[in-house]
């Protein structure tokens, strides 16, 4: 009783908010599909929640027999009453083994369908573009794959077993306890109402609390993760005020212990009044059940059994009134997972995919423009947090740029923030596709090429090198999984970084700690070279892979980046002048196009952007915004080795 009880309190709860929420077209064809796998142990599993069902019914009725035989009495009496009680036995060991079975099927299916949902929401979020990740809050994201994946798999254990189960339930209860006595049935369900109509203005004040609570809680677990990472607690440390910190989360951590203690006060009055209800429904059955059997109407036994079943009674009532909002909650979870998966992935691999050649060293920008996609296109708004998304189109990035470069050429493009400079390399490696125009590298369309082909080929240094929370083995070996410890180490001596890893106490297994800052810039940034060595790739992109370093550091990365840039194909990123004044080709970007070209001597004599830009960098002046600089390093294909 107390189960279906909570069941019933659960879905009050939930009412308003499932309400509220409009399903879209074909959600239950796509849950059956996914159902569909385990289609044989639902099967198995209904057939037992069936069964064990019938032996709820029967044993009230095994019940009121032995208090029959008693009132006989009889020479058989006793016997009887033995064969009485070891069916009853009988059943309960039935009943017991029948738990057991839907417990392990209900598990079987509901954790696998939690496998697959799972599997398939984290492989998805994985291809969404670039874009998608800067506007979604990370918390809403993961609480798809963990609270919705768990409420859609609730559909197929404690809602679809719950239907079943109170639906047999209800029927052979009524159906027997109407064919022993309709006086006493009808009375016992006259107390129903006082129950029901209560319960649901003590849900709605709780769904409200408890509503409260959750939006506290999920404060408390922004806080708390803004402020335990390496930075918040940095900026804590530079500019917070710990006192007042403390102060604000106490606040808050208070009023979820108040509401945790109405919580617990209206669920303790739910059930005791559910108790209450059922207990006065019962003497009720007594008064009058003992009155008819006094007046020889029916038997003491009936009686008995129409107490038991009236246990049986109530709860699959009191479940199946909400019923619609049990079914409903987990289609509403189901949907939620849903709306992620049809997302639609910003870079896909086309049918009939090619590898691109081994010796790729011509890139080619195909009279390309670019603008991002809107965030209709790439979000949720449930997953930013926002009324609706912005569906106004962005301007376009790049207009109209159209260059090649040689093998063996080195080009660079020069250009103030936002001019797209950062936005060409990510074209590039195809982080995004242009929006009309061509990339070719090696003469073929990148997305006509393989993306596996297009990830072996491209390697990538940023200016904020990132680490995972794992070992430094770990973080190499995502490059290249198979690689041998040999091969990392000859890595690490490339990017200038052997003697420090050989000098920790745990070598290739210490812990980088959280996006690696148990290690200095400089010390990541050559970590990330060693990743790109063990990797191998004929181009690579550094992006600002220098900046804000000292001037140790920044010499150690440039010699790990000499060996990085040996014998391939580079697009760089810089702040540097200096690693652009020997380039072939230096290519103003500005505006997102192209306004200036020539090599660095011609350009300084024209005396335009940058011209200003060099002047103004080389004559010790504050820099001005033509601070950036992006190189293009083509070297004859095959000079690969590191």
């Amino acid at each position: 009783m107390s189960m279906s009880s909570w069941t019933m309190l659960r879905s009050i709860q939930n009412s308003d908010r499932v309400a509220e929420h409009r399903l879209r077209q074909g959600t239950t064809r796509r849950i059956l599909r996914y159902a569909r796998p385990y289609r044989r142990d639902i099967l198995v599993f209904l057939i037992t929640v069936v069964l064990a069902a019938v032996i709820g019914v029967a044993t009230p009725l095994l019940a009121g027999d032995v208090v029959n035989t008693i009132t006989k009495g009889g020479d058989g009496a006793a016997a009887l009453i033995f064969k009485l009680a070891l069916a009853i036995a009988a059943l309960a060991v039935v009943d017991a083994f029948l738990s057991l079975a839907q417990r392990w099927y209900s598990a079987r299916i509901g954790e696998g369908i939690i496998l697959d949902l799972r599997t398939r929401v984290y492989d998805h979020v994985q291809r969404m573009p670039l874009q998608f990740f800067t506007r979604t809050q990370t918390g809403a994201l993961v609480s798809r794959l963990n609270n919705d994946v768990t409420g859609a798999q609730r559909a197929f254990t404690s809602t679809l077993s719950g239907v079943v189960s109170n639906v047999i339930q209800l029927v052979l209860t009524a159906a027997v306890m109407f064919s022993l006595s309709w006086q006493i049935t009808t009375l016992s369900l006259i107390m129903l109402p006082l129950f029901i109509i209560p319960a649901r203005r003590v849900g709605k004040r709780l769904a409200d609390i408890t509503r409260e609570s959750y939006n506290l809680d999920a404060k408390m677990n922004a806080t708390m993760t803004e402020r335990f990472n390496v930075s918040g607690a940095m900026l804590v440390k530079l500019f917070g005020r710990p006192g007042a910190e403390a102060s604000r989360f106490g606040e808050r951590a208070a009023r979820v212990r108040d509401i945790g203690i109405q919580q617990a006060m209206f669920s303790r009055t739910f059930f005791v009044a559910m108790l209450l209800v059922a207990s006065l429904a019962q003497a009720l059955t007594y008064g009058l059940g003992g009155w008819l059997a006094v007046t020889g109407s029916v038997t003491a036994g009936t009686v008995v059994t129409l107490a038991l079943l009236l246990t049986r009674l109530y709860g699959p009532l009191t479940a199946l009134s909400n019923v619609r909002v049990d079914v409903m909650s987990a289609l509403v979870s189901f949907d939620r997972v849903f709306e992620v998966l049809d997302l639609k992935p910003g870079i896909e691999e086309k049918p009939g995919a090619v590898d691109l050649p081994a010796d790729a060293g011509r890139v080619e920008f195909r009279d390309v423009h670019f603008r991002y996609p809107s965030a209709s296109e790439v979000s949720l708004a449930t997953l930013e947090d926002v009324a609706s998304l912005d569906r106004t189109e962005n301007s376009p990035v790049l207009r109209g740029v159209d260059f090649t470069v040689e093998p063996g050429q080195m080009v660079a493009l020069v250009g103030p923030s936002g001019a797209g400079k950062s936005t060409t390399s990510m074209l590039v490696s195809r982080i995004y596709d242009v929006t009309e125009g061509s990339v070719r590298v090696g003469g073929v369309d990148v997305r006509d090429a393989k993306l596996d082909s297009l990830r072996d080929t491209i390697g990538v240094v940023t200016q904020d090198a990132h680490l995972f929370h794992e070992t430094i083995a770990e973080n190499l070996r995502y490059a290249r999984p198979e690689a041998t410890d040999d091969e990392m180490w000859e890595a690490l001596r490339g990017a200038q970084v052997a003697d420090l890893v050989a000098g920790l106490p745990d070598g290739l297994d210490t812990v980088v700690g959280e996006r690696g800052y148990r290690f200095s810039g400089g010390e990541k940034q050559r970590l990330a070279i060693a990743r790109l060595l063990l990797k191998r790739p004929s181009i690579v992109v550094l992006d600002e892979a220098t900046a804000h370093l000292d001037s140790e550091s920044e010499a150690a990365v440039q010699r790990a980046l000499a060996v990085a840039l040996e014998g391939r194909t580079a697009l760089v990123i810089a702040h540097r002048l200096s690693t652009v004044r020997d380039a072939d080709q230096i290519l103003v970007l500005d505006a997102g196009r192209i306004v200036e070209r020539g090599r660095h001597e011609e350009l300084v004599a024209a005396g335009g952007l940058y011209a200003e830009l060099y002047r103004t960098q080389f004559a010790g002046a504050s820099p001005t915004p033509y601070t950036e600089q992006v190189e293009i390093v083509t070297v004859p294909a095959g000079q690969i080795e590191p």
